[in-house]
Protein backbone atom coordinates (compact mmCIF):
# COMPACT_ATOMS: atom_id res chain seq x y z
CA UNK A 1 0.00 0.00 0.00
CA UNK A 2 1.44 3.37 -1.06
CA UNK A 3 1.04 6.58 0.99
CA UNK A 4 -1.60 7.75 -1.51
CA UNK A 5 -3.69 4.64 -0.75
CA UNK A 6 -3.70 5.05 3.03
CA UNK A 7 -7.31 4.93 4.25
CA UNK A 8 -9.41 7.52 5.95
CA UNK A 9 -10.36 6.05 9.33
CA UNK A 10 -13.83 6.79 10.70
CA UNK A 11 -14.34 5.94 14.36
CA UNK A 12 -17.95 4.94 15.18
CA UNK A 13 -19.69 4.03 18.43
CA UNK A 14 -23.39 4.49 17.59
CA UNK A 15 -23.62 8.06 18.86
CA UNK A 16 -24.95 10.97 16.83
CA UNK A 17 -21.48 12.52 16.95
CA UNK A 18 -19.85 9.44 15.46
CA UNK A 19 -22.45 9.34 12.67
CA UNK A 20 -21.49 12.92 11.84
CA UNK A 21 -17.84 11.82 11.81
CA UNK A 22 -18.67 8.88 9.53
CA UNK A 23 -20.49 11.15 7.07
CA UNK A 24 -17.57 13.62 7.05
CA UNK A 25 -15.02 10.82 6.59
CA UNK A 26 -17.03 9.30 3.73
CA UNK A 27 -17.18 12.62 1.90
CA UNK A 28 -13.44 13.13 2.41
CA UNK A 29 -12.54 9.62 1.23
CA UNK A 30 -14.61 10.21 -1.91
CA UNK A 31 -12.96 13.58 -2.59
CA UNK A 32 -9.46 12.21 -2.19
CA UNK A 33 -10.26 8.87 -3.86
CA UNK A 34 -9.09 6.96 -0.80
CA UNK A 35 -10.44 3.81 0.88
CA UNK A 36 -12.49 4.16 4.06
CA UNK A 37 -11.83 2.08 7.17
CA UNK A 38 -14.74 2.14 9.64
CA UNK A 39 -13.56 1.25 13.13
CA UNK A 40 -15.56 0.42 16.24
CA UNK A 41 -13.32 -0.20 19.23
CA UNK A 42 -14.58 -2.68 21.79
CA UNK A 43 -13.42 -1.26 25.14
CA UNK A 44 -11.50 -3.55 27.44
CA UNK A 45 -13.85 -4.68 30.17
CA UNK A 46 -14.74 -7.80 32.13
CA UNK A 47 -18.39 -6.89 32.25
CA UNK A 48 -21.04 -8.08 29.81
CA UNK A 49 -21.33 -10.95 27.37
CA UNK A 50 -18.38 -10.94 24.99
CA UNK A 51 -20.33 -12.70 22.24
CA UNK A 52 -23.19 -10.21 22.55
CA UNK A 53 -20.76 -7.29 22.37
CA UNK A 54 -19.29 -8.72 19.19
CA UNK A 55 -22.73 -9.11 17.64
CA UNK A 56 -23.60 -5.50 18.50
CA UNK A 57 -20.29 -4.36 17.00
CA UNK A 58 -20.96 -6.29 13.79
CA UNK A 59 -24.45 -4.76 13.52
CA UNK A 60 -23.11 -1.26 14.10
CA UNK A 61 -20.39 -1.69 11.50
CA UNK A 62 -22.82 -3.16 8.96
CA UNK A 63 -25.16 -0.21 9.51
CA UNK A 64 -22.25 2.19 9.14
CA UNK A 65 -21.17 0.60 5.84
CA UNK A 66 -24.72 0.95 4.48
CA UNK A 67 -24.85 4.58 5.58
CA UNK A 68 -21.51 5.29 3.95
CA UNK A 69 -22.57 3.56 0.72
CA UNK A 70 -25.71 5.70 0.56
CA UNK A 71 -23.51 8.83 0.67
CA UNK A 72 -20.73 7.77 -1.72
CA UNK A 73 -21.35 4.40 -3.42
CA UNK A 74 -17.92 4.46 -5.07
CA UNK A 75 -15.93 4.54 -1.82
CA UNK A 76 -14.25 1.25 -0.88
CA UNK A 77 -15.23 0.62 2.74
CA UNK A 78 -13.89 -2.00 5.13
CA UNK A 79 -14.46 -2.52 8.85
CA UNK A 80 -12.52 -3.41 11.97
CA UNK A 81 -13.53 -4.01 15.61
CA UNK A 82 -10.38 -4.25 17.75
CA UNK A 83 -10.49 -5.00 21.47
CA UNK A 84 -8.56 -2.19 23.14
CA UNK A 85 -8.78 1.24 24.74
CA UNK A 86 -10.39 3.50 22.10
CA UNK A 87 -7.66 6.13 21.80
CA UNK A 88 -4.87 3.53 21.96
CA UNK A 89 -6.43 1.51 19.12
CA UNK A 90 -6.97 4.57 16.94
CA UNK A 91 -3.44 5.89 17.53
CA UNK A 92 -2.03 2.49 16.55
CA UNK A 93 -4.16 2.26 13.40
CA UNK A 94 -3.25 5.85 12.53
CA UNK A 95 0.31 4.79 11.71
CA UNK A 96 -1.05 3.44 8.42
CA UNK A 97 -3.78 6.00 7.70
CA UNK A 98 -4.10 9.28 5.85
CA UNK A 99 -6.23 10.67 8.68
CA UNK A 100 -8.48 9.67 11.57
CA UNK A 101 -11.96 11.19 11.86
CA UNK A 102 -13.68 11.18 15.25
CA UNK A 103 -16.82 12.74 16.70
CA UNK A 104 -16.58 15.45 19.31
CA UNK A 105 -18.12 13.17 21.94
CA UNK A 106 -18.97 9.50 22.20
CA UNK A 107 -21.73 7.63 23.96
CA UNK A 108 -20.00 8.04 27.30
CA UNK A 109 -19.41 11.77 26.95
CA UNK A 110 -20.87 14.36 29.28
CA UNK A 111 -23.16 16.87 27.60
CA UNK A 112 -21.29 19.71 29.29
CA UNK A 113 -18.04 18.75 27.53
CA UNK A 114 -17.58 20.01 23.99
CA UNK A 115 -14.91 17.41 23.23
CA UNK A 116 -14.57 13.95 24.76
CA UNK A 117 -11.41 12.57 26.32
CA UNK A 118 -10.92 9.88 23.65
CA UNK A 119 -11.08 12.47 20.88
CA UNK A 120 -8.55 14.72 22.63
CA UNK A 121 -6.24 11.79 23.42
CA UNK A 122 -6.30 10.61 19.81
CA UNK A 123 -5.61 14.12 18.51
CA UNK A 124 -2.77 14.46 21.02
CA UNK A 125 -0.93 11.27 20.12
CA UNK A 126 -1.73 10.13 16.57
CA UNK A 127 1.04 10.23 13.96
CA UNK A 128 -1.43 11.27 11.23
CA UNK A 129 -3.88 14.20 11.12
CA UNK A 130 -6.95 13.80 13.32
CA UNK A 131 -10.21 15.50 12.36
CA UNK A 132 -12.58 16.21 15.25
CA UNK A 133 -16.06 16.78 13.85
CA UNK A 134 -17.71 19.33 16.08
CA UNK A 135 -21.44 19.94 16.43
CA UNK A 136 -21.41 23.52 17.69
CA UNK A 137 -23.47 24.87 14.77
CA UNK A 138 -27.26 24.77 14.66
CA UNK A 139 -28.45 21.16 14.76
CA UNK A 140 -29.15 19.57 11.42
CA UNK A 141 -31.30 16.68 10.35
CA UNK A 142 -29.47 13.43 11.13
CA UNK A 143 -29.78 12.07 7.60
CA UNK A 144 -26.87 10.42 5.78
CA UNK A 145 -24.68 12.94 4.03
CA UNK A 146 -26.00 16.28 5.18
CA UNK A 147 -25.64 19.47 3.19
CA UNK A 148 -22.19 21.06 3.43
CA UNK A 149 -22.87 24.77 3.60
CA UNK A 150 -19.35 26.01 4.35
CA UNK A 151 -16.61 25.52 1.75
CA UNK A 152 -13.68 27.66 2.95
CA UNK A 153 -10.71 25.87 4.47
CA UNK A 154 -8.98 27.79 7.27
CA UNK A 155 -5.35 27.09 8.20
CA UNK A 156 -3.75 28.54 11.32
CA UNK A 157 -0.03 29.18 10.99
CA UNK A 158 2.52 30.33 13.56
CA UNK A 159 5.59 32.47 13.00
CA UNK A 160 7.87 30.75 15.49
CA UNK A 161 7.90 27.21 14.07
CA UNK A 162 7.41 25.29 10.85
CA UNK A 163 3.90 25.18 9.47
CA UNK A 164 4.83 22.98 6.51
CA UNK A 165 2.69 20.00 7.54
CA UNK A 166 -0.29 22.23 8.34
CA UNK A 167 -0.09 23.97 4.96
CA UNK A 168 0.38 20.69 3.08
CA UNK A 169 -2.76 19.19 4.62
CA UNK A 170 -4.74 22.41 4.20
CA UNK A 171 -3.78 22.87 0.54
CA UNK A 172 -4.51 19.23 -0.29
CA UNK A 173 -7.90 19.54 1.40
CA UNK A 174 -8.78 22.73 -0.46
CA UNK A 175 -7.58 21.25 -3.77
CA UNK A 176 -9.97 18.31 -3.32
CA UNK A 177 -12.96 20.67 -2.99
CA UNK A 178 -13.76 22.54 -6.24
CA UNK A 179 -14.32 26.23 -5.57
CA UNK A 180 -12.96 26.16 -2.02
CA UNK A 181 -10.81 29.07 -0.83
CA UNK A 182 -7.93 28.56 1.53
CA UNK A 183 -7.83 31.22 4.23
CA UNK A 184 -4.40 31.22 5.87
CA UNK A 185 -4.75 32.89 9.25
CA UNK A 186 -1.97 34.24 11.43
CA UNK A 187 -2.99 35.79 14.74
CA UNK A 188 -0.55 38.31 16.14
CA UNK A 189 -0.32 40.62 19.16
CA UNK A 190 2.22 43.22 20.24
CA UNK A 191 3.52 40.66 22.73
CA UNK A 192 4.01 38.00 20.03
CA UNK A 193 5.72 40.62 17.87
CA UNK A 194 8.14 41.33 20.71
CA UNK A 195 8.85 37.61 21.23
CA UNK A 196 9.57 37.22 17.52
CA UNK A 197 12.02 40.12 17.61
CA UNK A 198 9.72 42.46 15.69
CA UNK A 199 8.34 45.93 16.44
CA UNK A 200 7.33 46.42 20.06
CA UNK A 201 5.80 49.91 20.29
CA UNK A 202 4.51 50.71 16.80
CA UNK A 203 1.27 48.82 16.05
CA UNK A 204 1.32 49.72 12.35
CA UNK A 205 4.85 48.43 11.98
CA UNK A 206 3.91 45.27 13.88
CA UNK A 207 0.97 44.71 11.50
CA UNK A 208 3.26 45.14 8.48
CA UNK A 209 5.76 42.74 10.03
CA UNK A 210 3.03 40.13 10.59
CA UNK A 211 1.91 40.48 6.95
CA UNK A 212 5.48 39.97 5.74
CA UNK A 213 5.91 36.95 7.98
CA UNK A 214 2.72 35.39 6.65
CA UNK A 215 3.80 36.05 3.05
CA UNK A 216 7.16 34.36 3.73
CA UNK A 217 5.53 31.35 5.40
CA UNK A 218 3.23 30.78 2.44
CA UNK A 219 5.56 31.61 -0.45
CA UNK A 220 5.84 28.92 -3.11
CA UNK A 221 2.59 27.16 -2.30
CA UNK A 222 0.59 28.77 -5.11
CA UNK A 223 2.96 27.21 -7.65
CA UNK A 224 2.31 23.77 -6.14
CA UNK A 225 -1.46 24.27 -5.96
CA UNK A 226 -2.26 26.81 -8.72
CA UNK A 227 -6.01 26.14 -8.68
CA UNK A 228 -6.44 26.94 -4.99
CA UNK A 229 -7.52 30.50 -4.23
CA UNK A 230 -5.45 31.80 -1.31
CA UNK A 231 -6.52 34.48 1.15
CA UNK A 232 -3.86 35.57 3.65
CA UNK A 233 -5.23 36.97 6.90
CA UNK A 234 -2.83 38.44 9.47
CA UNK A 235 -5.20 39.21 12.35
CA UNK A 236 -4.44 41.32 15.40
CA UNK A 237 -5.61 39.13 18.28
CA UNK A 238 -4.89 35.88 20.09
CA UNK A 239 -4.31 32.93 17.78
CA UNK A 240 -6.86 30.66 19.48
CA UNK A 241 -9.62 33.30 19.52
CA UNK A 242 -8.93 34.10 15.87
CA UNK A 243 -9.18 30.44 14.84
CA UNK A 244 -12.31 29.74 16.89
CA UNK A 245 -14.01 32.73 15.25
CA UNK A 246 -12.89 31.62 11.79
CA UNK A 247 -14.17 28.07 12.39
CA UNK A 248 -17.77 29.33 12.45
CA UNK A 249 -17.74 29.76 8.67
CA UNK A 250 -15.18 27.11 7.66
CA UNK A 251 -15.67 23.69 6.14
CA UNK A 252 -12.54 22.69 8.06
CA UNK A 253 -10.09 24.48 10.34
CA UNK A 254 -6.55 23.09 10.18
CA UNK A 255 -4.12 23.61 13.05
CA UNK A 256 -0.78 22.21 14.13
CA UNK A 257 -0.53 20.07 17.21
CA UNK A 258 2.50 22.12 18.31
CA UNK A 259 4.92 20.48 20.70
CA UNK A 260 4.79 23.50 23.00
CA UNK A 261 2.02 21.95 25.08
CA UNK A 262 4.19 19.12 26.33
CA UNK A 263 5.83 21.35 28.94
CA UNK A 264 2.37 21.88 30.43
CA UNK A 265 1.61 18.17 30.54
CA UNK A 266 -0.62 18.41 27.46
CA UNK A 267 -0.39 16.52 24.21
CA UNK A 268 -1.80 19.63 22.54
CA UNK A 269 -0.40 23.11 22.89
CA UNK A 270 -2.68 25.70 24.55
CA UNK A 271 -3.67 27.18 21.16
CA UNK A 272 -4.51 23.79 19.67
CA UNK A 273 -6.36 22.67 22.82
CA UNK A 274 -8.48 25.82 22.90
CA UNK A 275 -9.27 25.65 19.20
CA UNK A 276 -10.31 22.00 19.27
CA UNK A 277 -12.39 22.50 22.40
CA UNK A 278 -14.28 25.61 21.33
CA UNK A 279 -14.41 25.47 17.51
CA UNK A 280 -17.84 25.58 15.90
CA UNK A 281 -16.96 23.29 13.00
CA UNK A 282 -14.63 20.40 12.13
CA UNK A 283 -10.98 20.82 13.17
CA UNK A 284 -8.00 18.92 11.78
CA UNK A 285 -5.07 18.56 14.18
CA UNK A 286 -1.85 17.96 12.21
CA UNK A 287 1.31 16.60 13.88
CA UNK A 288 4.14 19.12 13.48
Amino acid sequence: MTPTDLPVIAAVDGSTHSRQALDWATHEAARRELPLLIVHVLPLTRQGDEEARRREADELLATSVRRSASIAPGVRASTLAPLDFPSAALVSLGRDASMIVVGSRGLGGFRSLMVGSNSLATASMASCPVVVVQDGRPEEDDQPGGAEVFTDIVAGVAADESSEAVLEFAFATAASRPGARLRIVHGWTMFSSMLAGGPVLDREEAADSAARTLAELTSGWHERYPRVEIVREPVNGSASRTLVTASATAGLTVIGRRRGGESLGLGLSPVAQTTVTHALGPVAVVPC
